[in-house]
């Protein structure tokens, strides 16, 4: 993707225009989707909608896609049949939180779990309506066949059943509301490489990031677009970390001078490159799913690719150690001092 071999030529060539070019590769892993359990609730409600109450909360991560998505294809419903509920303690089952790149893989196996309670319910009622023994249902794309024979019962007609005092089979409980929780045996590991290349103007340390690719193994992959939204947004955190965010003190009152965003520089669109993304997918089996986690993909990537690949453009002027963030205020001095030092030598 990044064309590693071609990069002396790209260097040279930068070099022509007096500019310093370095790469920078980070091969990463971090642990995820860990801790306490997830809960999941389903309701379907006698006019056809189905609720979904989570514990965990959306604020911008895509929860409000993904786990309808989910929940969709584990049903063989229709993406706008399914609602969700979210943030409303006087309704949602408990939740631990979004956090750890944990939303997907542990509260998406307890939609599955409170999805396969569902089915099992239905089952009984269907055998009952298709003449047939429950051990014999089978549920696939939304619908409810006796194997072995055309008799079938959507999974709608089914909740409409269960809600039916005058269909249901004797003995059987009135609704279709379904919880569980899940909690998991152990952490993932979401992994991948990051390589970025950077133009440095040794004049002024202006620094402009040229290229940036890579691949993440995050597991199970539900809903592309939003991984890569996550993956992106992950990645722009760890440039602005690395090329600009800082908090500063006065060294006399201990007054933070940096606490408005006046102050504190955070990443914009044009600090950052277009993005090349590819994925190694690999499910964990550590979760129903297989997902191990995107949330946190990026940032951890970016910062030590974006970093070494700083710190390989200034090394051609004599730079051998250096910090962040990178500001252009901070490179330029860099090459001032090891231009004295050098001068000095």
């Amino acid at each position: 993707m990044i064309g590693y071999d071609d990069f002396a030529g790209r260097q040279a060539e930068a070099k022509s225009r007096g500019k310093l070019r370095g790469i920078g590769i980070a091969n990463c892993i971090e642990q995820s989707a860990g801790g306490p359990p997830e809960w999941a609730q389903i309701r379907f409600d006698p006019s056809g909608t189905v609720t979904l109450i989570m514990g965990t909360h959306n604020h911008g991560q895509g929860h409000e896609t993904i786990f309808r998505q989910m929940l969709a294809d584990m049903l063989g419903l229709e993406f706008e049949q399914v609602r969700l509920a979210q943030g409303d303690s006087d309704v949602s089952m408990m939740g631990t939180g979004t956090f750890g790149s944990r939303s997907s893989g542990v509260g998406g196996a307890s939609i599955q779990l409170a999805a396969e309670k569902i089915v099992d319910k239905c089952k009984t009622l269907v055998s009952h309506h298709l003449e047939a023994a429950v051990e014999d249902i089978e549920f696939a794309d939304g619908t409810f066949t006796v194997a072995g024979t055309d008799k079938t019962m959507s999974l709608m007609d089914a909740a409409k059943h269960a809600h039916n005092f005058m269909t249901a089979p004797p003995g059987f409980e009135l609704g279709l509301d379904e919880w569980a929780a899940w909690s998991p045996p152990a952490p993932t590991f979401p992994n991948g490489c990051h390589v970025a290349e950077v133009e440095i103007d040794p004049d002024t340390g202006e620094t402009d990031i040229v290229r940036y690719c890579m691949v993440d193994d995050v597991g199970t992959i539900i809903n592309p677009l939003l991984l890569a939204g996550q993956v992106h947004g992950g990645a722009v955190q760890g440039i602005g970390q690395i090329m600009c965010e800082n908090m500063v003190w006065d060294d006399d009152s201990g007054q933070m001078v940096s606490g408005s965003f006046m102050d504190y520089t955070m990443p914009r669109a044009d600090d950052c490159p277009s993005f090349e993304m590819d994925e190694n997918e690999v499910p964990t089996p550590t979760n129903p799913m297989g997902i191990k986690g995107a949330g946190e993909a990026g940032c951890v990537g970016a910062m030590p690719a974006v970093m070494n690949a700083i710190c390989d453009a200034m090394a051609s002027r004599g730079v051998r150690t250096f910090d962040m963030p990178a500001s252009p205020n901070r490179i330029w001095q860099a090459f001032q001092t090891a231009q004295t030092q050098q001068a000095a030598e």
